[in-house]
């Protein structure tokens, strides 16, 4: 192929000089020659006279009207042809990262020849790229640098488009007639292409403006989304499935750093839409994702096959980037992004996987977070569980029988475990000590120290010691464990089952109410009170305590029950109270110990309507027959 035609120009040789040493930037200006149609062009066909106004006024309403790319070309290429009866038209734009010429819009060439990538300097086009010159070929089978694709073609004008000093693209246009093309026509088309540059970069910086403004909504959307799931396995594939609306890729993988090993281990790949299972861990440094992650940066590998870096893990890939996800400033994991076409991703994929990554980061960590608290509290509660069933052990399953005396009791902790406790320890000779108790604080400290208190106490019921002495003993021994801020109230009560009396000392525990059967005779309200009192367990070395005994007839109820109950709060955040206690015993028709027990849980419950227990709750009941 021949090299181009130089254009040919009758302007003078001082404005040639002129016009060189003061070029206009992506302006093309009119020889000073009068001849406007070239001399070996038999029929020209220029509809409308030169540079007139209306076709002016047309390109710029054509160019200024619209942001849009394809419209704009659709428009230009109108234009042109209403003023040159054109057969074959293009606009090419280069491509910034291959440096080559791309078809953006054509009229007339076949599907392949669209398809073409053209170097610069290669072609009529490339020739008007490179020498950021117009190109006018009168017969291309003369001409040097032509491609022939199209035998057809005999004439070819190239003009480049070209803005701030930039070269963006070349405007083309082909007759299937020799020396079609005039400097008319070069002149009418350097006007277009002068204009159509500074229109394509506006275009083109309101579309990346709209793209970025579109990927960020995006962006917003997937981490509002993102962040709201815990579930880590669930996570990482809503990632990958909210990643490909903001950029394609045709493997992708999470990997998460290994403190223990040091290195990433494959926590989540997919290929081609289909979740993969993959156990190749990648140390530090090593790859595009050990080097991401080494670097603590994105690493982009635009071709895969020229890049030393890459470790061929799938043969497909032409295009590799890897982000790093990085927590606190400390490197969590990468995401890696695979492409099967070379050059796929550019500086806009690097930037959105950034901040996205950073987003990423976050929900990893966060979900991380959640799953080691899921499991340390379910490990918490498997103990939790198993503390509870140790602690009601502890408690007798079933209070002892008795000739002349029945005992009902139950216990219901505000959690799972509480610090109250009963106990029934067997004196002999139909005598049996009923104790009552509530450990300060809640759940396993109270609990554990419940479990000290019961302990110690039936290593003292051998002895038979009376309420009293028993009280005091305890408290000899809590001493000499003693806990900060840990102490316990309890009460203890000896039956006499022969007497059917009752002996009992109080170590700051809540006072038991007496129910009379028959209060004509006692000469004295049905329940009331009994005055016991005294120092909690644990906190004061040699105290004492005092100790009544307490007379019973048949039909009398001893009501003994922990601060839970009557300090039960409803939604209103009003207290149960020992008077409401009381209003339920007064109602109670010739009760027995079990339906006394029910009747007042069942009265706390209704009392408290669904409301949490804030306290454990401890009621034993003890009626004479």
């Amino acid at each position: 192929m021949s090299s181009p035609t130089k254009p040919r120009s009758t302007e003078p040789d001082e404005t040639r000089a002129h016009a060189s040493s003061e070029p206009f930037e992506g302006d093309y200006r009119p020889t000073a020659s009068k001849a406007l149609f070239h001399p070996h062009a038999a029929d020209p066909k220029i509809r409308v006279e030169p540079l007139q106004v209306d076709f002016l006024h047309s390109l710029a309403d054509a160019l200024n009207t619209t942001l849009d790319l394809n419209t704009l070309m659709h428009r230009v290429a109108d234009l042109v042809r209403a003023v040159i009866d054109y057969r074959i038209f293009a606009i090419l734009l280069i491509n910034e990262r291959a440096q080559d010429l791309r078809m953006r819009f054509q009229v007339g060439h076949a599907p392949e020849v669209e398809r073409m990538r053209i170097k610069l300097g290669r072609g009529i086009v490339g020739q008007a790229a490179l020498l950021r010159q117009s190109v006018l070929v009168e017969d291309v089978a003369m001409a040097e640098h032509y491609i022939d694709v199209n035998p057809n073609v005999r004439s070819e004008l190239a003009v480049p488009l070209i803005v701030k000093n930039k070269v963006i693209g070349v405007l083309d246009i082909e007759s299937e007639t020799a020396a079609y093309f005039t400097l008319e026509h070069q002149r009418l088309i350097e006007l277009v292409a002068s204009r159509m540059a500074i229109a394509i970069e506006n275009a083109r910086l309101y579309t990346r403006v709209s793209r970025q403004a579109q990927t960020l909504a995006v962006l917003n959307e997937i981490s509002r989304e993102i962040t709201s799931i815990l579930d880590l396995d669930d996570l990482l594939e809503r990632i990958g499935l909210l990643l490909k609306r903001v950029i394609d890729f045709q493997m992708f993988s999470i990997l998460l750093w290994n403190e223990r090993t040091n290195q990433l281990e494959h926590r989540f790949s997919s290929r081609y839409g289909e979740r993969i299972t993959l156990d190749r861990v990648v140390p530090l440094g090593q790859g595009i994702i050990g080097l991401a992650a080494q670097q603590r940066e994105p690493v982009l590998s635009p071709d895969t096959r020229k890049d030393p870096r890459y470790i061929a893990a799938n043969p497909e890939t032409r295009s590799e980037l890897a982000a790093p996800l990085i927590y606190k400033g400390k490197v969590i994991g990468v995401l890696d992004l695979e492409h099967t076409r070379v050059n796929y991703y550019n500086e806009d994929h690097q930037r959105t996987l950034s901040t996205l990554s950073a987003q990423v980061a976050i929900s990893i960590a966060n979900a991380r977070l959640y799953q080691r608290i899921s499991e340390e509290e379910q490990r918490l509660e498997n103990d939790l569980e198993m503390a509870r069933k140790v602690q009601l052990r502890l408690m007798p399953r079933r209070p002892p029988k008795l000739e002349h005396a029945e005992i009902a009791a139950q216990f219901m902790a505000a959690r799972s475990i509480g610090g109250d406790l009963y106990d029934f320890l067997n004196y002999g000779a139909g005598r049996v000590a009923l104790a009552i108790g509530d450990v300060s604080g809640k759940a396993a400290p109270a609990a554990l120290y419940a479990a000290l208190v019961s302990g110690i106490l039936r290593s003292l019921a051998p002895q038979h010691l009376s309420p009293a002495e028993l009280l005091a003993a305890l408290n000899d021994q809590l001493l000499e464990r003693k806990l900060d801020a840990q102490y316990v109230t309890m009460l203890i009560a000896v039956w006499d089952d022969e007497n059917s009396t009752l002996q009992i000392a109080n170590a700051g525990s809540v006072q038991p109410l007496f129910v009379s059967s028959n209060p004509s005779i006692a000469g004295s309200p049905r329940v009331r009170t009994i005055k016991a009192e005294g120092f909690p367990l644990g906190l004061f070395p040699d105290a004492t305590y005092e100790e009544f005994t307490l007379s019973t007839q048949p039909g009398d109820l001893i009501v003994f029950f922990s601060d839970g109950i009557p300090d039960a709060e409803n939604a209103e955040h009003e207290m149960f109270g020992s008077e409401r206690l009381e209003q339920v015993l007064q109602t109670l028709p010739n009760p027995t110990a079990a339906s006394a027990v029910e009747a007042i849980l069942r009265a706390v419950s209704d009392f408290q309507a669904g409301m949490e227990h804030f306290d454990d709750e401890t009621l034993v009941i003890l009626r004479a027959i």
